[in-house]
């Protein structure tokens, strides 16, 4: 734990990428190609797409038509056909209209990043974004998606109406906890003919706060230290709760109840806060038992979300940080961001 240091806010830590040993010599050349335009491209969370930033090329299909076209061309000259001129002139001017139409699809729509929220490692970390459209007419058939070969099939295509806005929502999925860069993520269309493919790269600024992945099967809550100056005698027993209880009240809040007790007794239960308040719950990662560090840290955030559920008091203790004992939301939060960056 105290090899791994702690990382300001906004700086992401990389580690060495291990799938390089399985690339071959193409896709290892195509990746660097990759990493290096990227890193040429502006970090922001809102894009404007315009003529510098939208790339068109024709598809598997439009390479086709060209060779058909050609056919017909060589065909219509040998055997003088003029109605095979009008064919082919016909179908050459469809394609370059739509190339056109393409192209504009994309051109002038604006992209927005949402911030996005913390996610556990492991889980898929959802991206909002927003489409605007300024001009009249709706835009069809926009898709996307991570900018990732192994998210190719991982599309999510939308109409962006005209003078309005639309919402999509794509995701990633990070291994590790701490602060991760949003990927960069990729726009493109192939309407109306899908002879042409138009896309885009984006790389967002955002960043995504992972934590640690909660133990599957975490031991009982340690039990509660007294207080300065007390000597309570209420503690955690091996369910999770303090076994000092008292008869039910009208009035008390439901999370003070004790459904398991009632359960067994037919009879409503509640915590009696005043004698829990002699001692205080620290989950310390010195007394998180595992020897392995990322495992401490998966233990106490099973602890962190036990202690929330049941709506303990709780307080944090990391190496070189501590946080003091309180309830709530915003205090998981503390708890859970300072497990991530630790």
């Amino acid at each position: 734990m105290s090899t791994v240091p702690r990382p300001a806010l906004g700086v992401e830590r990389t580690l060495p990428d291990a799938g390089h040993a399985t690339l071959n010599p193409v896709q290892l050349v195509r990746q660097r190609f990759r990493q290096w335009w990227q890193a040429r491209l502006p970090l922001s969370d809102m894009l404007t797409l315009t003529q510098r930033n939208v790339y068109i090329l024709p598809t598997g299909p439009g390479l086709m038509l060209v060779a058909t076209l050609l056919v017909l061309l060589v065909a219509s000259i040998n055997y003088q056909l003029n109605l095979g001129y009008l064919l082919t002139f016909l179908l050459a001017g469809c394609a370059v209209v739509g190339m056109h139409v393409s192209h504009a699809t994309l051109r002038g729509l604006t992209l927005t990043l949402a911030a996005p929220d913390p996610v556990f490692a492991g889980s898929h970390a959802p991206l909002r974004i927003v489409l605007g459209n300024g001009r009249k007419s709706t835009r069809y058939g926009i898709g996307l998606a991570v900018l990732d070969d192994a998210h190719d099939d991982r599309w999510a295509w939308i109409d962006v109406p005209g003078q309005g806005s639309a919402t999509v929502s794509v995701a990633f999925q990070p291994l590790r906890r701490g602060l991760h860069r949003v990927p960069p993520l990729t726009a493109e269309t192939r309407f109306p003919l899908g002879t042409f493919r138009v896309w885009t790269v984006w790389r967002p600024a955002a960043q995504v706060l992972v934590y640690p992945t909660p133990e599957a099967v975490p031991p009982p809550l340690p039990e509660g230290e007294p207080r300065a100056g007390t000597a309570g005698s209420a503690r955690v027993q091996s369910t999770g709760e303090f076994e000092g209880v008292r008869g039910y009240r009208r009035g008390d809040p439901l999370k003070l109840v004790v459904w398991k007790k009632a359960a067994k007794s037919d009879e409503l239960v509640s915590r009696d806060t005043q004698q829990a308040q002699r001692r205080e719950l620290w989950l310390d990662f010195a007394r998180a038992g595992s020897v392995d560090a990322e495992a401490r840290l998966a233990r106490l955030a099973a602890w962190v979300i036990q202690a929330d559920k049941l709506g303990l008091d709780y307080g944090l203790r990391l190496p070189g940080h501590e946080l003091r004992p309180d309830a709530g939301e915003a205090h998981r939060r503390r708890c859970l961001e300072a497990l991530a960056l630790c």
